[in-house]
């Protein structure tokens, strides 16, 4: 059959896509009566192009999609995208502004069909592109968090709470970006380290005595301030409890109180206690019952309240009242101060905390179920070590603040009458004013009603996505039978964003687990470990990595990378490697064509089976067990490490270069088409291991030698194990003929001696049996140790100027070719070797001998490090006996 010589990935990855599509081999089958498993997408923002971290999910996703679809499980991929509230209207409001179009002068309703239409015009582009990766998706479900069915979802999610007294309204302190004009989670608040200052101010007493110095980063909320705080066990201050002081520019009377929120080893001891502009001022307010004063708006500024200084930004008003407090002799010092600051995670702003009146919802009882789910194992989560850290995190839980203030999102169902007054909150109490459906009066007065102007957190839509997508909440077929999913695969750094908040979902509105499992893959980063910055310029796109090295070497590499426990460094060179190893194969089946032409030989009688064919066998088939094992615990840089090993040294290597000697021979026909068989069926087992892995150039060579254009090897079956038990005798001769072979490949490696050259090789045989085996094996051995005389020495010494080696069944020796060998130089290339070789077991080494990494670290990381110690110890006493005897 007519082969290229190349593999070009371009030639074949669109095409083979159109074509897996075009036969529905990615759609669910919920009539075929198999077992079902199931994965949802973590949906991409629509706003998103593909990156790095989408290209991992989408691999190791895919992955455990294609490797159950071939065990017989009816496989549900399903994707979607995420409206992105705020990331969306960012996007299309710069784009208006560019068009000369005020959001706000526009209003909701226009801004919402600008929004939409450019939705359907770019918002399918992430899905397009994780297509060019090879993912899998059944793309005829493919779901938008704000199509119609989900919107419901939302909606009766949202309502159930509301009744149950879940969700409240209510003033709260929360974190708000003036940028983005919207409050924010926790845990969308990013907090840097920033080299700050440290203002310490004196606060005057009312009776004119020198009062309390308090120390400060943010002195522009002191305009806010309604009490002076010290810790009660503080004796410096213990006079002054009680007492009241006077707050500077605005001449404002403000109590001492004692608090034991107070560090007294923070500034001075003394703090200021700003309640509508900190949390922990906030909480303290509360308990002394101290007035909330809101000193700055919603876009950074300061209000009324500010006194003089209102309408300044914020920063603004920080420099003039630094410069008041100078002139009046109240600032003390100033010192550098290095502290975290909360910043947006989308537009790097920073934040204000500030008192606002939002919607919230009760954590606790949502909580509780959703960690004893997690502690009695009923969801399991991998890599170990992050199960203790949900626990631990979700038992520290606030309140969540789901409001929004955007126009684009799931709009709050809940209403306000204009003539009585009765809104959703506390003067609720039969629960009427919110809705499933949109009111257009008043429940108790049959008034005019306006609709709640927030919309809720593009996470609370996203905590549902496991069976919102399926149709819940009504009872659905798909519901039914795909839920629960079957395991949940992401990144840890949305192990609280989204996997915490569908475990406390899918348990309050299922009554069941959203997934029994969750894997969480490590962050990709760049080669050196950075995270990837487009400032930096370290960022690799991954469809650029795609052109260039094609989608089956990106997925390998995430794939054979992703070690639990540990954060990826991508380094396309790896890809290189494993675009190499896609040639490898293609050039490895090429060669199998060649032999086997239009028809495929038939399976052969065993007795024509030789030793080599045998060996391949069980190989074949142990590994099969092993990969099994490997994905089912998640290992996927195990299960592709082994294929790799496998396929590019055990079949290319070995096998193949052993069956070119039988091949070649003058052997018998029925033993040259065992051969052939042989060579066809391991490498289609081969390839049916590494479709999950690599479904491109798998499929495309598959096609070929199957020569059966209405089979896919998308649908085909994957390898169980123990089709060919390996045989323990078989492996043992094997390994002493390899060993052989080794031996001979490593003398002319340590001598100089080119490949080219033929040596002539004489056996005295350790084992009895070992003469036989020779014999048996001639051409293979002649083959792969490149030789010319081959021979047994039967009683009689080697002849003088031979090279011996002894190895565990035969001593050898080899007589040198004529050409004069440069030891000096193989001294020093080995010499050059060793100490590269040194030097990273000296790494290993020491990490290995540190107690905090070896009691800290993963055990899968610590188990890595030590395997990659004994390689390079291996290595290391391998380059010191060549060197030995370059010397001798």
């Amino acid at each position: 059959m007519e082969i290229p010589k190349q593999f070009e990935p371009k030639d074949c990855e669109e095409k083979i896509y159109a074509e897996w599509q075009k036969a529905g081999l990615f759609e669910a089958d919920p009539g075929s009566g198999k077992k079902p498993y199931t994965i949802v997408i973590p949906p991409p923002n629509v706003t998103g192009v593909l990156h790095a971290g989408h290209a991992m999910f989408v691999t190791l996703q895919d992955i455990l999609i294609r490797w159950r679809k071939m065990q017989g499980f009816d496989t549900l991929w399903l994707p979607g995208t995420d409206h992105a509230g705020i990331a969306t209207q960012m996007i299309v409001s710069r784009e208006l502004e560019k068009q000369g179009i005020d959001r706000a002068g526009i209003g909701r309703e226009a801004f919402l069909e600008h929004i939409w239409r450019w939705k359907h015009e770019k918002g399918g582009a992430i899905l397009t592109q994780l297509m060019k990766l090879g993912a899998s998706c059944d793309w005829s479900r493919t779901k938008f968090t704000l199509d119609e069915d989900l919107s419901r979802s939302v909606r009766y999610a949202f309502v159930s709470l509301y009744n149950e007294g879940l969700i409240y309204r209510g003033e709260y302190i929360i974190n708000w970006c003036p940028s983005c004009g919207t409050a924010l989670s926790d845990l969308e608040v990013e907090h840097k380290d920033k080299e700050g200052k440290l203002y310490h101010i004196r606060y005057a007493g009312e009776d004119g005595g020198e009062g309390v110095v308090v120390a400060t980063t943010r002195p522009e909320t002191l305009l806010g301030d309604t009490a002076v705080a010290v810790h009660p066990g503080d004796e410096r201050y213990s006079g002054l409890i009680g007492k009241r002081v006077v707050l500077p520019v605005l001449g404002r009377k403000l109590p001492v109180i004692a608090d034991e929120m107070v560090d007294r080893d923070f500034g001075t001891g003394a703090v200021k206690i700003t309640p509508a502009h900190d949390p922990n001022d906030f909480a303290a307010g509360r308990r002394h019952k101290l007035p909330v004063i809101k000193v700055m708006d919603e876009r950074g500024r300061m209000t009324k309240e500010a006194g003089p200084y209102e309408g300044l930004d914020r920063f603004e008003c920080r420099k003039k009242i630094v410069e008041e407090l100078e002139k009046s002799g109240l600032l003390i010092k100033i010192d550098t101060h290095k502290h975290a600051v909360g910043h947006c995670q989308r537009c790097r702003t920073t934040l204000e905390s500030m008192v606002s009146f939002q919607w919230f919802l009760k954590i606790d009882s949502l909580a509780k179920p959703a960690i004893e789910a997690v502690e009695s194992g009923e969801i399991e989560i991998i890599p170990e070590h992050w199960q203790k850290v949900y626990v631990n995190w979700m038992k520290e839980l606030h309140d969540w603040c789901i409001s929004r203030q955007l126009w684009w999102g799931h709009r709050i169902p809940a209403w306000s009458c204009l003539s009585c007054g009765k809104s959703a909150g506390d003067n609720d109490p039969e629960r009427k004013m919110v809705s499933m459906d949109d009111m257009s009066a008043c429940p108790y007065c049959g008034g005019a009603v306006s609709q709640d102007e927030d919309v809720l957190d593009t996470w609370f839509s996203s905590q549902l996505w496991p069976f919102s997508t399926l149709g819940w909440p009504g009872n659905t077929a798909d519901f039914a039978r795909y839920y629960p999913t079957s395991v949940m695969e992401t990144g840890y750094d949305i192990l609280f964003f989204w996997v915490a908040r569908m475990i406390m979902a899918g348990l309050k509105f299922t009554g069941k687990v959203p997934f029994t499992k969750v894997f969480l893959h490590g962050l990709v980063r760049d080669a050196h470990g950075k995270k990837m910055s487009k400032t930096v310029g370290n960022v690799l796109d991954p469809l650029e990595l795609i052109d260039k090295y094609g989608a089956d070497a990106v997925r390998f590499t995430l794939a054979i990378l992703c070690v639990p426990g540990t954060d990826v460094n991508l380094d396309p060179k790896r890809m290189e490697g494993y675009k190499a190893f896609a040639n490898k194969i293609w050039n490895a089946s090429r060669f199998v064509l060649m032999q086997t032409g239009d028809e495929l030989p038939p399976k052969p009688d065993d007795r024509d089976l030789g030793l080599w064919d045998r060996w391949i066998l069980g190989e074949v088939s142990e590994l099969s067990g092993k990969v099994n094992a490997s994905l089912e615990a998640f290992r996927f840089y195990e299960a592709s490490d082994m294929i790799y090993h496998f396929l590019w040294h055990t079949y290319c290597d070995w096998y193949v270069e052993a069956a070119k000697a039988t091949l070649t021979s003058d052997g018998p026909p029925a033993r040259k088409e065992a051969v052939r068989w042989v060579l066809v069926e391991v490498l289609d087992r081969s390839l049916r291991l590494l479709h999950p892995f690599m479904p491109f150039i798998t499929e495309e060579l598959w096609q070929k030698i199957k020569k059966d254009g209405d089979s896919w090897l998308a649908a085909a079956s994957y390898p169980a194990g123990g089709e060919y038990p390996s045989d323990e005798g078989v492996s043992k001769r094997i390994d002493d003929l390899c060993e052989v072979i080794t031996t001979v490949r490593n003398i002319r490696a340590e001598k100089g001696i080119s490949p080219s050259q033929p040596l002539d090789l004489y056996l005295d045989p350790l084992d009895g049996d070992f003469g036989s085996l020779v014999e048996g094996n001639r051409n293979e051995l002649r083959t792969l140790a490149r030789l010319g005389a081959l021979a047994l020495l039967k009683g009689s010494g080697p002849e003088e100027g031979l090279l011996p080696a002894v190895t565990a069944c035969c001593r050898l020796f080899i007589k040198p070719p004529q050409a004069r060998i440069d030891y000096e130089h193989e001294k020093k290339r080995l010499s050059d070797e060793l100490k590269k070789v040194s030097t990273e077991k000296a790494k290993y080494e020491a990490k290995l001998s540190n107690p905090s990494f070896t009691e800290r670290a993963p055990k899968e990381v610590v188990e890595r490090h030590r395997q990659l110690l004994a390689e390079f110890e291996g290595r290391e006493a391998e380059i010191r006996n060549a060197l030995a005897k370059v010397s001798s």
